[in-house]
């Protein structure tokens, strides 16, 4: 196969990966022969428009941005007019519309009779419907339109109306300066003066019912955006395959809001109060960093609350054998007050067990709890109750649990995972409270939670069940999905799942404030997707996330808590601190 051929397949390739998520934003070349390859580039990353301008010299058409710098090698035909004829015979796209905006530098009749002329050689691109010339720049007189064949539409660079229906028909799209309209750079925002002059502009070019482009554009992700939701119908870029990757993934990358978590305002009456606790909550949002909960309290109409809360810290989620953690080392360094290394369940570096939570508190005549919006031995919530060398081992994790110090379990398994179980399931989350046996389960997820309700609902009723059993209580809540729509970069996931987290801590606050003897930590095992937060609209309860990886990050997770001692985890301090912290409050020796 020859090399060009090949390059072509390759970028052809590329160009159907991202086709796949096409969202309907054109995006305009400007200037793609500057572009280190020509054509191929804007092509293979999906632009929908391409420029190039245009020398009529000693008879030859060249591409060039100015005289002095034409090239005998740069020629039209080998750069744009080959290249395109080579995709069509190769089948390689053209079954979307594709405009080749070209550019006239040079006296405008002769060069485009030079050009028409040159395009008759190739039939298969004049003929194919799907293929737009245009021309743009020094371009005949608009009566003069209509000369020349089907196949050259122009491009018009006014907002007079047209009043000749032949001559509106040869015009293409409509372009005009940005900076003849606005001075933005593209970081911040449009001044709200300058906002309305873009949107008058828009909105006077498509009365002309034509297509519209702003030429000499600010180049970033807020401009393009901007633009695009401004109705602008081709982006303008020197960057196609930078602009077409993220114009092609912003709806993906938008969620607005409709769910929301009603904010609980804690009383602070058993706040920081020099007091034994003796009931512990700890919570942990899986993958929750600080920019997953601004993004929910920013979708939540600025609040949640989690935020309410005024003892606040940062943990450093480094594993014994990693820079970044995974949830298995995170939730043994918290239960257990241990590093770990990665993916080891209740073990240390050495492969000894390390002593957890339950497993402590049991000889100090507590009971516990386990609730999780993940399988029951997954990696945070078996943390808590096994001990095994790999988080993968399933089977004999289980067999931890059966022999735990664990009283009640929920989770997210189907009921066969259970079988055998030493675990009586119940029904419903309400049917938990009511209970008096010593090992009670409950499977969330069967049914259809549009309100994100459940993890709130179990969470209550696990703490009713913990209260009447008359002894001081241990409970974990883990909202395990954070994690799960953190790794497929999923923000709408992100928020939904942050919502029903917060109603969650909205369950357990309450507790505490009527029970005040209770500690209640709520944290994370680290932070999922290197999630960013560019723009939104509070107004609308809008939130666009901008992930850079969909693997866990090495950044620092905050660390919330209330009650009794809660100031003991103000601070920056490693992840199996807590623990430690958690018993001082407790006033256990370990």
């Amino acid at each position: 196969m020859k090399k060009s051929v090949l390059f072509v397949s390759v970028l052809f390739c590329f160009q159907l990966l991202l086709a796949q998520n096409l969202s309907g934003y054109k995006v305009h070349s400007h200037n793609d022969y500057l572009q280190s390859v020509p054509f191929w580039k804007a092509f293979g990353a999906g632009a929908n428009s391409v420029e190039a301008d245009l020398f009529l010299e000693d008879g030859s058409l060249f591409v060039a941005h100015t005289r002095a710098e034409i090239s005998k090698t740069r020629d039209f035909e080998s750069l744009y007019l080959e290249p395109i004829q080579k995709s069509i015979a190769l089948d390689l796209g053209f079954d979307q519309p594709f405009q080749l905006l070209v550019d006239i530098k040079s006296e405008a009749y002769s060069t485009l009779d030079t050009l028409v002329n040159t395009l008759k050689k190739y039939p298969s691109i004049i003929g194919n419907p799907h293929i737009s010339i245009v021309i743009s720049g020094n371009r005949p007189k608009p009566s003069d339109y209509t000369k020349y064949p089907s196949y050259i539409l122009f491009d018009y660079q006014s907002l007079d109306p047209v009043e000749d229906p032949e001559v509106l028909n040869k015009i293409a799209l409509v372009s005009l300066s940005f900076k003849g309209v606005s001075a933005w750079n593209g970081k911040g925002r449009l001044t709200a003066e300058d906002l309305e002059k873009v949107k008058a502009t828009i909105g006077k070019a498509h009365a002309l019912g034509k297509p519209f482009r702003f030429w000499a554009t600010p180049d970033s992700k807020t401009a393009w955006k901007a633009l695009a939701h401004l109705g602008v119908d081709y982006i303008n870029t020197d960057m196609p395959f930078e602009c077409k990757a993220y114009l092609s993934k912003l709806p993906a990358r938008e969620y607005r809001n409709t769910v929301f978590s009603e904010v609980y305002r804690p009383t602070f009456e058993p706040d920081k109060k020099k007091k034994p606790v003796e009931n512990l909550i700890l919570m942990i949002g899986d993958g929750n960093g600080l920019t997953q909960i601004s993004a929910t309290v920013l979708a939540n109409k600025g609040e949640t609350t989690l935020t309410q809360l005024k003892s606040i810290g940062f943990l450093k989620t480094q594993s014994a054998d990693d820079f970044t953690t995974d949830s298995a080392a995170a939730g043994t360094a918290l239960a257990t007050g241990k590093k770990a290394p990665n993916r080891a369940i209740g073990m240390t570096m050495d492969g000894k067990n390390a002593e957890n939570m339950t497993e402590l508190l049991s000889k100090k005549g507590y009971v516990s709890a386990i609730i999780t919006t993940d399988e029951i031995s997954g990696a945070t919530p078996s943390s808590f109750y096994a001990h095994q060398k790999d988080r993968s081992l399933s089977g004999p994790i289980r067999k931890d649990l059966e022999k735990s110090k664990v009283s009640l379990i929920a989770s997210t398994d189907q009921p066969g995972a259970l079988k055998n179980s030493r675990y009586t399931l119940l029904g419903t989350p309400q049917e938990l409270q009511e209970s008096k046996s010593d090992h009670i389960g409950f499977l969330m997820g069967q049914t259809d939670d549009p309100n994100k309700e459940e993890l709130a609902i179990t969470t209550e009723n696990a703490l009713a069940y913990l209260n009447n059993k008359k002894q001081p209580f241990f409970l974990m809540v883990e909202g395990a999905k954070i994690d799960s729509y953190g790794h497929s970069n999923q923000i709408d996931g992100v928020i939904k799942e942050g919502i029903g987290f917060d109603k969650a801590v909205a369950k357990a606050l309450q507790f505490a404030d009527t029970h005040k003897n209770t500690l209640v930590v709520i944290t994370a095992d680290h932070e999922t997707g290197g999630l960013t937060l560019p723009q939104g609209n509070l107004a609308k309860n809008e939130i666009e996330g901008d992930f850079t990886t969909d693997d866990h990050t090495a950044t620092m997770v905050p660390i919330f808590a209330y009650g009794p001692r809660s100031d003991l985890f103000q601070g920056v301090y490693e992840n199996n601190e807590v623990f430690h912290k958690i018993m001082e409050a407790m006033d256990i020796k370990n």
